[in-house]
């Protein structure tokens, strides 16, 4: 059932309390008990949003995903509830008091941005999509800033907003589209919608080539919890400026046109910078930070003789350098009664995996060792180590 309107009826929202929570292993008895009163295809939707509300719990939360309503494609697309509050946070920083949502999915960044106060136009031109957006903002108590419409965004008249976002659909039939002109709508045809509006935010893959990015535009890199989420090219910002944002926080590092920095001998400390960073290509700025260097030229991993607190990179004391020999790696592991190996890779096709199976000794000796496989002046290497101490990142902006 695509069609949102039976769950919405005091029947199908009653239906939806009764299955909240039902574990996998219970759908059919479940099923079979609920279709002794109410229709089967009413109480099959019932469980198939049940299943989609646990799954979207990692982005929204239990409190309303327990409460949302959500289609297959709109779990698995939608924004990730802290990265669009910060994102709408910014906007409304900005100024900006309404926003025309363009492709707005299932409507979890129109809900960031009626909840920091801005008035939104949701579109999106699927009509379950549209409608399960609709539904959302009803159940958040957001309906009152948030008009949903169904249609295609090319034809829609976002001149009375002070700012648009577009988020094109980036996934097809076969999975993962890579080429920005392959997004729907086109990536330069979001640009122009942007270029058109006093403020603008396109959400992007966070894998696009720096040299897509147009010269009007700045370029925010998003992490959140150390993971990649998302690239936004902004418009009537900064042009030209690039930035890495991690989250929680926020922690926001301004690219400063650094060069790349020097490789230098391994020192006591190995640095590896979060993702953003290294998305947003300003591991120089890092390394500047940490009076550091790289170990590679071609590796984004920093080095350095002292311990300093940054918030864009974790730090690990490395113990052992050696060239790249499981042999010796697993003699040395067993050696040290080592039951915890966490591998850790760049610059390497070994799979850590494999790697953990072939050299992890019997039984579970008491300590744990980090293995980094990685190329160290040109050479395949492996470097052992631990987690440094917390350094608390007083002051980082």
């Amino acid at each position: 059932m695509t069609d949102l309107a039976p769950l919405l009826t005091p029947e199908g929202l009653a239906l939806l309390d009764a299955v909240r929570g039902t574990a996998p292993s219970d759908e059919l008895a479940v099923a079979t008990r609920l279709r002794r009163e109410h229709p089967a295809e009413l109480v099959s939707a019932a469980l198939g949003q049940a299943r989609l509300r646990q799954r979207a719990v990692a982005k929204f939360g239990a409190e309303d995903a327990e409460r949302m309503f959500f289609t297959p494609n709109g779990v698995e697309q939608s924004t990730r509830a802290s990265v669009a509050a910060y994102r709408a946070e910014r906007m409304r920083s900005l100024g900006v008091t309404s926003v025309a949502d363009l492709c707005c999915g299932i409507g979890g960044d129109a809900i960031a941005l009626a909840r920091a106060g801005v008035r939104v136009l949701a579109v999106d031109r699927d009509p379950p999509t549209a409608a399960a957006a609709r539904a959302n903002a009803e159940a958040l108590g957001l309906a009152h800033l948030i008009d949903v419409r169904e249609a295609d965004v090319t034809e829609v008249d976002t001149g009375g907003y002070d700012a648009v976002f577009v988020d094109p659909a980036r996934r097809g039939g076969r999975g993962r589209i890579f080429d920005p002109e392959a997004y729907s709508p086109p990536l330069s045809w979001a640009v122009g919608a942007a270029l058109a509006a006093p403020r603008a935010a396109l959400k992007i893959a966070p894998g696009v080539p720096h040299e897509a990015i147009p010269a009007e535009a700045e370029a925010e890199w998003i992490s959140d919890g150390g993971d990649v989420k998302e690239a936004v090219l902004w418009f009537g910002t900064e042009p030209g400026a690039v930035r890495a944002t991690l989250l929680p926080g926020p922690r926001t590092l301004l690219g400063t046109g650094l060069p790349n920095p020097d490789v230098r001998p391994l020192g006591r400390y190995l640095y590896e910078p979060d993702g953003a960073v290294i998305r947003a290509h300003l591991v120089a700025e890092v390394a500047r930070e940490l009076d550091g260097g790289l170990v590679d030229e071609t590796i984004a991993y920093v080095t350095a003789d002292a311990l300093r607190p940054t918030p864009y990179a974790t730090a690990y004391e490395i113990t052992d350098q050696l060239p790249f020999n499981v042999k010796k790696l697993k003699a040395l592991l067993r050696e040290r009664e080592v039951g915890i190996l966490t591998v850790k890779k760049r610059g390497s096709a070994v799979e850590p995996e494999e790697l953990r199976r072939k050299v992890l000794p019997k039984g579970h000796g008491p300590h744990a060792v980090t293995v980094f496989l990685t190329r160290v002046a040109g050479a395949p290497t492996m470097l052992l180590g631990a987690p440094a101490p917390d350094v608390t990142a007083a002051g980082a902006s």
